[in-house]
């Protein structure tokens, strides 16, 4: 049985919908490339920025720390927004937290911006704003992570958000190094992505922990998490720890290249040589194939694509030395660089919302980026012999392999998987594609095809039939079995309040004999399977 008590902070996000209409004209997918692309703008200006900390004021050994530190706080900036969710009670609170982080920020920005990289101070405010800039870092993911459950095409939102950020920083970072427009595009993006954050999805950052969700108590199923009103399949430990392994191991097949570069351009001072130059475009290709092939399959190609782009950082150890070789490295540095950015951040939103703590592994990726990068510079890879680096990476070219097919990664498609067609009608196997179980006895063979399941919309028309549903009590079911939406955005789909969508579902369960969500959904799935 529904309370009757409406959720505030559902009713405060419906609120808000209505309020500002500028976000609610643009589509779901529209908006989250928006806030991406504004966050990830902000991201690679101010570690550009960052990254020249100290210069002129600083030795060139003493600015190598200072980019391992910048690494600690992103890290530390991460953490400390997943700490923030969970310790943070109240609205209001988490608010506040908010408005803090995003002031202080920009305030740290604009004095990078303003003052020179000699000082002390400057080096201050760049680990300042990184911190920030990883509190915000994790309430982007967050929303990204929490957007996955709902069919949002992140991966699309992602790599079309992060390529016009790669480019935008181009022009105006890099090829215009002195163009005024820069500060201006920063300013309007903080803006942008504080805004969407704050008001489009303000449940990412001040929504309370909310009371076990009703619809799922009493038949809670043992491979699913609840948090709040929606419902998550558990995510393995497993799975978590292999997601891991592979990140770091992708990972360290750049770190040669990625040491070798930062040491050569710190002790050129950015001229012979720099890493915010042309080649860097590259990853232009590498986030639109993502944004592609991402959101297919709920991402079933992106580590077998991964793999194979990240295969030619094999080459980081062979082609250094001549110019040519240089440039053309960096050209197959970046496009690997984007592969593994967009492997690893898809990955751990998708993983994220079936773990207890979805505000910490969502941003999980990016901290073993800045972790491996720690990692590699402690044990000062480029310094390394050649043969010993290569080594090192066929050997992670096998882990890697080893953990996907362990995991199912290397499996495209399902076997005696079930086809619908565009209208999502059940479409007959060819009789070669049916697998036949044989069991020879006396010369006798007796030959049995696959069970044959009904399509989402064929097993919902027959629960209509079975227990007697009206039209408006089957779009309900539909709702309610086929997302994992809260009771707050099923009525604003269905166009009704909470209490009467909830009387709705109160008569589902008296049809269908059921008491919860959960055996709800049982029950769809059991009458697919043509019970």
């Amino acid at each position: 049985m529904y309370d009757n008590t409406c959720d505030s902070s559902a009713q405060h996000r419906i609120v808000l919908t209505k309020k500002h209409s500028f976000t609610r004209s643009m589509s779901k997918r529209t908006i989250l490339t928006c806030l991406f692309g504004a966050f990830a703008f902000l991201q690679f200006t101010v570690l550009q920025l960052a990254n020249h900390a100290g210069e002129g004021y600083l030795t060139p050994g003493q600015r190598e720390y200072v980019y391992y530190a910048l690494q600690v706080f992103v890290i530390l900036g991460f953490l400390l927004y997943s700490l923030s969710v969970r310790l943070c009670e109240g609205e209001r609170i988490r608010r506040g937290t908010a408005y803090i982080v995003f002031g202080f920020f920009f305030a740290c920005v604009a004095v990078m911006v303003a003052a020179g990289s000699d000082s002390l101070l400057n080096v201050i405010v760049s680990m300042a704003s990184v911190l920030c800039l990883g509190w915000i870092g994790g309430a982007v993911f967050h929303r990204m992570s929490m957007e996955t459950t709902t069919g949002a095409g992140v991966a699309w939102s992602m790599g079309i958000g992060s390529a016009a950020a790669v480019v935008l920083q181009y022009l105006l970072q890099i090829r215009w190094s002195a163009s005024p427009l820069l500060p201006v595009f920063m300013a309007g993006a903080f803006f942008l992505c504080a805004y969407l954050l704050l008001w489009a999805f303000p449940d990412t950052v001040t929504t309370e922990d909310r009371p076990p969700d009703p619809v799922a108590e009493g038949d809670q199923l043992p491979n699913v998490v609840t948090q709040g009103e929606q419902t998550h399949r558990k995510t393995p430990a497993r799975t978590l720890v292999f997601s891991i392994l592979i990140t770091a191991t992708f990972l360290l097949f750049a770190g040669f290249y990625n040491e070798y570069i930062h040491h050569l351009q710190i002790q050129s001072g950015y001229t012979s040589y720099n890493v915010y130059s042309w080649p860097r475009l590259m990853m232009v290709p590498g986030y639109l194939l993502f944004a592609l092939i991402g959101d297919r399959r709920n991402g079933k190609y992106v580590p077998v694509t991964a793999i194979c782009i990240t295969l030619i950082a094999l080459l980081n150890v062979v082609l250094t030395g001549s110019p040519g070789t240089y440039w053309l490295n960096m050209c197959l540095f970046y496009c690997v660089i984007a592969t593994i950015a967009s492997y690893y951040l898809l990955t751990f939103w998708r993983l994220a919302p079936g773990t207890g703590n979805p505000a910490f592994w969502a941003p999980f990726g990016r901290m073993v980026d800045s972790g491996m990068v720690l990692v590699t510079g402690a044990i000062n890879l480029s310094a390394l012999p050649a043969p010993v680096v290569l080594g090192v990476d066929i050997a992670g070219v096998i882990v890697v392999i080893l953990l996907m097919a362990a995991g199912g990664d290397l499996i495209l498609i399902e076997p005696h998987e079930h086809r619908y067609d565009e209208n999502n009608t059940s479409i007959q196997l060819n009789q070669k594609d049916i697998p036949e179980l044989r069991h020879e006895d006396e010369g006798v063979t007796v030959t049995s095809a696959v069970q044959e399941f009904l399509s989402p919309e064929e097993t919902i028309k027959r629960m209509q039939e079975r227990y007697n549903l009206t039209p408006r009590e089957t779009d309900v079911l539909r709702n309610h079995v086929q997302t994992e939406d809260t009771q707050a955005i099923i009525s604003e789909r269905l166009g009704i309040q909470v209490k009467t969508l909830q009387d709705y579902v109160t008569r589902i369960y008296r049809k269908t004999g059921v008491k919860s969500r959960a055996g709800l959904t049982d029950l769809y799935y059991k009458t697919r399977n043509g019970n």
